[in-house]
């Protein structure tokens, strides 16, 4: 399918001066072909990549399909806890919702110790009965790539559990696309806390005013961006079994590729063209 851009242009190199009563001719339009290979129009403008060094990202729901925790948390954990207590779907369903709700968002509710003791279920055995539905969202490895082409340092900033994070490393294998990865479970802090960010900056030396953070969490956007970290992305669909977020002041990411190809225009002239490919 080829896309075409209409522009128009003037033969005209100096300025022609026509009377009112004159026939103005039509300036002669042109047309230009958007191949494969030329670079994408920007669809992130405020995302200059000139100005930034480091990119935050988040893991679930962000470089990782969120199908896989809603799934576990929704279905599969409710399934397990009314096997083991003897009761129905619905009333293990109820129970355990509230009981979400009243940590959501502190460290409990990312701790997979937490939840096994809780719950009395080895949460870290169970993810590993689904852990087939781990996926990595469309073009992530492609994005990781190119922004290291590109020189910015890629930075895995997560709430998940340590547990939880080495599942899914071992089995998407993103961990060498990376630069590092720091887990709020060994700072103390979730994200979703202002004070989670200068922490951050104890192990991991950044410039907010220099920073991309993207991540699927509205609450990590605010305190992020209220600490001053300048640039930011909301994604706009983390589950992509699930709708899409709701609206935000943030910019939306609707797909890694919309900033891959923008990456392409700031590599380093050494890059080879192997290295491109």
């Amino acid at each position: 399918m080829t896309t075409w851009f209409w522009a128009l242009g003037s033969r005209f190199s100096q300025p022609v001066a026509l009377s009112r009563t004159q026939n103005r001719k039509p300036r002669p339009e042109f047309r230009v072909k958007l191949s494969a290979e030329m670079p994408h129009l920007n669809p992130h403008p405020n995302i200059n990549w000139e100005r930034i060094d480091t990119v935050l990202l988040d893991m679930d729901g962000t470089l990782l399909d969120l199908h896989f925790d809603n799934y576990f948390w929704k279905r599969h954990v409710p399934q397990r806890f009314s096997e083991k207590h003897h009761m129905s779907l619905e009333q293990a369903s109820e129970e355990l919702f509230t009981r979400y709700g009243s940590v959501r968002g502190t460290m409990q509710w990312y701790s997979v110790d937490y939840w096994t003791e809780e719950l009395g279920l080895d949460i870290a055995s169970l993810k590993k009965e689904v852990d087939h539905l781990i996926v990595v969202h469309p073009h992530v490895v492609d994005f990781l790539k190119k922004t290291r082409l590109a020189g910015k340092r890629t930075v895995l900033v997560t709430n998940a559990h340590g547990k939880s994070l080495d599942l899914k490393m071992k089995r998407t294998q993103l961990g060498r696309h990376l630069d590092t990865l720091v887990c709020a479970h060994d700072l103390g802090i979730p994200k979703e806390e202002v004070s989670f960010w200068k922490k951050l900056e104890e192990v991991e030396f950044y410039l907010p005013d220099r920073t991309l953070l993207i991540d699927d969490n509205l609450e990590v956007l605010t305190s992020a961006q209220t600490y001053g970290i300048r640039y930011l992305l909301a994604v706009a669909r983390p589950d992509t079994q699930g709708p899409e977020s709701k609206k935000s002041n943030f910019d939306t990411l609707q797909s890694f590729d919309e900033l891959a190809c923008s990456l392409e225009l700031h590599y380093p002239p050494s890059i080879s063209k192997e290295e491109k490919q």
